[in-house]
């Protein structure tokens, strides 16, 4: 029997930063403010690669998920006081993704 075609705890972070994302823009609408640009594209950044990474046979699975949990947990440092919660787990649960995957090798994830 395979095992799971896709890492569920990439696929986690992937749809929390999606998440994140959209709720940034809908608050910032909400108080009738532009959002950043370059926090919205870190944002975006971070979720694609984590997307990337949900597969486990991608090639460069392990630095796609690395690069997403260090995006991602440092756009949730910033914006701590506010939305940056979620967004820090999202980045923890990359960088936890990424460490298995460096340990499995390119295997998938048990």
């Amino acid at each position: 029997m395979r095992g799971p075609r896709l890492d569920p705890v990439a696929v986690m972070a992937t749809a929390l930063a999606l998440v994140m994302a959209v709720a940034y823009l809908w608050i910032m609408r909400q108080e009738t403010d532009q959002p950043v640009a370059w926090f919205l594209v870190a944002l975006i950044l971070g979720a694609v690669a984590a997307a990337y990474g949900t597969n486990p046979g991608a090639p460069h699975r392990g630095a796609a998920l690395l690069l997403a949990g260090l995006v991602l947990a440092a756009t949730g440092v910033l914006a701590i006081l506010s939305i940056g919660f979620p967004i820090l787990v999202a980045g923890t649960l990359c960088l936890f993704a990424a460490a298995r995957s460096a340990r499995h090798g390119s295997a998938a994830p048990s």
